[in-house]
């Protein structure tokens, strides 16, 4: 493919966009619609909580019947997706762009005083952080004048990429909870119009079914425990801003369907002792991701609830140091680590191209992961450090 013929694929079509909003129209009236287990959020620093209608897997079955029967009917092409990739891609990257835009817009200018709407800044964003900047240097030579500037688009670009509020509504649905949603939807979506173009251009592999199977259980379990959501730091957390829009929209869907695309062109033969591995990989993943996240949403809920059969160890009334949690800090993220293989590994050692999630994702989870560490000793102070003497291990016990 040239750079000419690249560029038209990436030009958005009004059928792109069109499929586009169709989708998002779709989450938003069958999420406030169909039934689903109302579950509480964390309580927010002015003391309110709010309820989140957790009813994706629901949602998710139902879309993917409609679709099916549409295809049936041919009143739908079951490889639209597939057809359109870079089409949709640049779409939604233009869509998640406009959005971050409009969240700043309406949070410098909102008044609302709840923690989940107030926004971060004053409205005035040259005071805002000229306050800041006045507060690292003083402007008295040239230099610092010139590094001020810096410092100042490099804040004013955070503000962009963090966000403003920290739960913004549009009549009345939580986009955060929302475009995440609508992210892990939109990734099962693009692997099954991959699979049908598969199965119609007669490529369908081991390789292919193999990773199929991974990602659509993974998916599915994402939705059938999708209360635990809320009780992570991106939703608990994170303001809404341009690394969550995109992140949420496009990066999520998008780049963790590498290997399907890859495989779809590139055919790879496996053993049946690399299968068997490959499956091993992807269960002890699934075991040590889900039984962490679950055992930690189940602390926060009820923090006397046994793990693994005992009483939980807590560290200073606040940390749980038992189960997953007690053999390493962030043993969450080794799980993650070996899911992301999983998917990637179907594809074989041919190519560095289906292993572009699993790397971005050790870079991403060792950021956070230093992240996460400076963040809680400033919080637990010498709670933490206790933790720390008492759970060596960051994420690999004995190795890291």
């Amino acid at each position: 493919m040239d750079l000419n013929q690249l560029f038209i694929s990436l030009s958005p079509s009004y059928t792109s966009v069109a499929m586009l909003l169709s989708f998002f129209l779709y989450l938003a009236t069958v999420g406030s619609i169909l039934p689903g287990k109302l579950v509480p959020g964390v309580t927010l620093s002015d003391r309110t909580c709010l309820h989140y209608r957790c009813n994706g897997l629901l949602s998710l079955l139902l879309l993917v019947l409609l679709l099916g029967v549409g295809s049936q009917m041919n009143l739908v092409s079951p490889t639209a997706i597939a057809d359109r990739g870079l089409e949709l891609l640049s779409t939604t990257f233009i869509f998640s762009v406009l959005v971050t835009l409009i969240l700043y817009l309406v949070g410098s200018n909102s008044r609302a005083k709840s923690s989940s709407l107030k926004p971060h800044v004053s409205g005035n964003l040259i005071h805002d952080w000229l306050i800041i900047v006045m507060s690292f240097t003083t402007l008295k030579q040239d230099i610092y004048f010139v590094l001020d500037i810096q410092f100042l688009l490099i804040t004013i670009s955070l503000t962009r990429w963090f966000g403003i509020q920290l739960n913004p509504e549009f009549m009345g649905i939580d986009l955060k909870f929302f475009f995440v949603r609508a992210g892990m939807m939109g990734w099962l979506l693009i692997n099954l119009s991959v699979l049908a173009k598969c199965i119609i251009e007669d490529k369908l592999s081991q390789s292919m079914i193999l990773y199929q199977i991974f990602c659509g259980l993974y998916i599915l379990d994402y939705f059938f425990y999708e209360e635990f959501m809320t009780s992570t730091w991106d939703i608990i957390a994170e303001r809404l801003g341009f690394m969550l829009v995109f992140g949420d929209l496009v990066f999520i869907p998008f780049t963790f369907s590498i290997q399907g695309w890859w495989l779809l062109s590139n055919k790879v033969e496996l053993t049946t002792a690399a299968i068997i591995a490959n499956c091993l990989v992807f269960l002890v993943g699934y075991l040590v991701f889900r039984g962490a996240n679950k055992q930690k949403h189940m602390f926060k809920k009820d923090p006397k609830a046994p793990i693994w059969g005992k009483p939980p160890k807590v560290i200073g009334g606040k940390l749980l140091a038992s189960g997953y949690w007690g053999i390493a800090r962030h043993c969450n993220y080794l799980g993650d680590l070996l899911l992301a293989s999983s998917f990637s590994l179907p594809c074989g050692i041919s190519s560095v191209v289906p292993y572009f999630y699993p790397i971005y994702l050790l870079i991403l989870l060792i950021w956070r992961e230093r992240r996460d560490e400076a963040r809680c000793a400033e919080k637990y102070k010498d709670v933490w450090a206790e933790y720390r003497k008492l759970v060596p291990y960051r994420i690999l016990p004995y190795v890291y």
